[in-house]
């Protein structure tokens, strides 16, 4: 063979390599966008959980905040029943079951019985973990998507992407920025 030959084999060796290693690479993070989607929802579920718990405690001291309770439980149902949806739509049902917490939380401030409830500061404790997991969960898997998203984005590594069909994933955002902040559930 001659060297030109042997130049060309070399560069098609080292293209066939780093298309392999850019595609395990995509791969690699694929699967930590994934595993990170798994912490979001893990602790989204854990909210649902806490909320029946919450609507119980609440309506044993407030009976007739009916309306807003069940509201909140109709809120918890959707975001529950949308759980195979992407992120960016989930995030829409999530926020209302963030606002309707927050309306319920709000409410309780009327009754210094119900806030000084063993019970409900355990709620409120759990609740507040809760929380605090999800946004510390979102902000890791938004940051996984980020370095995803600009690898299936950018030269070269766009071509190995549409190749193998690597597709841009959905952040998890909230969009109202009010509903971003975590809901106040510490005691007053």
């Amino acid at each position: 063979m001659t060297p030109l030959a042997w130049w060309l084999v070399g560069i098609a060796v080292l293209l066939v390599i780093s298309v392999i290693v850019s595609h395990n690479r995509f791969v690699r993070q694929r699967t930590l966008v994934d595993e990170s989607w798994g912490d979001i929802d893990v602790e989204l579920s854990r909210r649902h959980g806490l909320i029946p718990n919450l609507v119980e405690t609440v309506q044993g001291y407030a009976d007739h905040e009916r309306e807003v309770l069940e509201t909140l439980v109709r809120a918890r149902e959707e975001a529950t029943a949308h759980r195979t949806d992407s992120p960016a739509t989930r995030g829409g049902f999530e926020e209302t079951v963030t606002l309707a917490l927050q309306s319920v939380l709000a409410r309780v401030e009327a009754y210094p019985d119900l806030k000084a409830s063993a019970s409900f500061l355990q709620l409120q404790q759990q609740l507040t973990l809760t929380e605090d997991r999800i946004a510390a969960a979102r902000r890791f898997y938004n940051g996984n998507v980020r370095s995803y998203n600009s690898r299936v984005r950018t030269f070269p590594s766009n071509l190995v992407a549409a190749m193998f069909r690597f597709r841009a994933r959905d952040f998890f955002e909230l969009r109202d920025a009010a509903t971003a902040s975590v809901p106040g559930v510490g005691p007053a």
